[in-house]
């Protein structure tokens, strides 16, 4: 949905100004959203979520009945994922692993480690031998694979095939398959391959990837004749700000799963979406404090801005918004500012021409002390922004429920 859901626009409408901006999060959104997700694709293929998406507690735990696990990528979300949910499945990924925080995971019995390089295997080799038990460490490791056909060409965070700091080159995998299957390191498992290669991708173009990436790591594992138990293909499942009502399409990308799943029995597929999962379920809601003329324009600044939800100025978009107009009297004596023609742009307090959430917004009429709610702030927003510049206060969290799921709460200034 683009559009406030009921429970939403009636706590964006009843919040003091005081209380404002807010988030607000459907939880029962979120939980339906999910199910769906969780019914279109096949058994072979396991859910895992991206904490790093929205790691909110609430979110967290919504989640649980519909995902396999969760993939972690630094010590604060294994220790916070660990504690929000606690006994679900982790997956340890991301580069720049600290020996602290892999000693902390194999304390905690995380159940698979996903390797970056040559060096961090070796590392992680090291540290299992004193902090790992009995146990074999499973480990999956990440390669940078190039992907033919155009398929990244849409993507609007591409890493698949070109320099950057995370996987390995594929050049590298004899080796590293040889590391852990020679018997250097007895205390570790070759699991399987783990793969993300880009962001933003529709579904058949996800699917030319999951493809690219199982052809590539059978053929790895039939080379070197090592069984491979699992390969995961990543998440960056696209979502559309420009047209939110406009989704991935999980029908078609389960049944391709389901094919590329009865090409190979007996393997594991994966995937570890974040954005796709939680963005739809979040709205940012705030107040309007002053409607501006400015060079043959209008500007409405609201109440907090980019420092509380950063992905328009980040992914240089336009946030979706719905307008909400307030039918409580004026209670100042100064007169009200309001808008002269039909569309404004709608900015927030910081000092700064980047602080711009929505351009040329429909909203004749708007007025300062009118609510705007914005959409698809599900994901990558309050946990990505620069919260303390201006030191403007922080928004509050409400986690709004149905009568049949968990009960209705609140956290206040950010306090979550």
């Amino acid at each position: 949905m683009t559009a406030p859901t009921d429970r939403i626009r009636a706590r964006a409408l009843a919040l003091r100004s005081a209380e404002l901006p807010a988030y607000l999060y459907d939880l029962a959104a979120l939980r339906g959203h999910a199910a769906r997700i969780r019914a279109a694709l096949p058994a072979p293929v396991e859910l895992y979520y991206a904490a790093k998406a929205n790691p909110e507690p609430e979110i967290l735990a919504a989640l649980r009945p519909y995902v396999d696990g969760y993939e972690v990528s630094s010590g604060g979300e294994l220790a916070h994922v660990g504690t929000s949910v606690p006994g679900a499945p982790l997956a340890f990924g991301g580069p720049g692993k600290t020996p602290a925080e892999i000693a902390e995971a194999l304390d905690l019995g995380v159940e698979r480690f996903h390797v970056e390089s040559v060096y961090e295997l070796r590392m992680l080799a090291g540290l299992a031998a004193r902090h790992g038990g009995d146990r074999r460490v499973a480990v999956l490791p990440r390669f940078n694979l190039p992907v033919g056909g155009g398929a990244l060409d849409g993507s609007s965070l591409a890493m698949g095939g070109r320099p950057t700091p995370f996987g390995m080159d594929p050049g590298q995998a004899d080796e590293v398959v040889a590391l852990l299957t020679d018997g250097t390191y007895p205390q570790l498992e070759l699991r399987g391959v783990h793969a993300h290669l880009a962001s933003g991708l529709e579904a058949p173009e996800q699917l030319a990837v999951a493809e690219s990436v199982v052809t590539w790591a059978v053929r790895l594992a039939g080379r070197h004749r090592v069984p491979l138990a699992e390969v995961t293909v990543g998440g960056g499942m696209a979502v559309d700000y420009a047209a939110p009502e406009r989704r991935f399409d999980w029908a078609a990308y389960g049944t391709g799963l389901a094919r590329l799943a009865a090409a190979h029995p007996g393997l594991t597929l994966r995937i570890e979406p974040g954005r796709a999962l939680t963005a739809y379920c979040g709205w940012y809601a705030t107040e309007v404090l002053d409607v501006k003329h400015s060079h043959g324009e209008e500007f409405a600044v609201v109440r907090g801005g980019t420092h509380h939800l950063r992905t328009p100025a980040t992914k240089g978009h336009d946030q979706p918004c719905t307008v909400l107009p307030s039918d409580e009297p004026w209670p100042h004596p100064w007169p009200r500012s309001a808008a002269r023609g039909d569309r404004v742009t709608l900015t927030g307090q910081l000092c700064t021409p980047k602080d711009v959430l929505s351009r040329d917004v429909p909203a004749p009429g708007l007025r300062a002390g009118d609510r705007v709610v914005f959409g698809v702030a599900g994901a990558y927003a309050w946990n990505i922004s620069h919260h303390d510049f201006l030191m403007h206060p922080r928004p509050g969290f409400h986690f709004l429920d149905s009568p049949g799921g968990r009960a209705e709460g609140s956290v206040e200034d950010g306090a979550a």
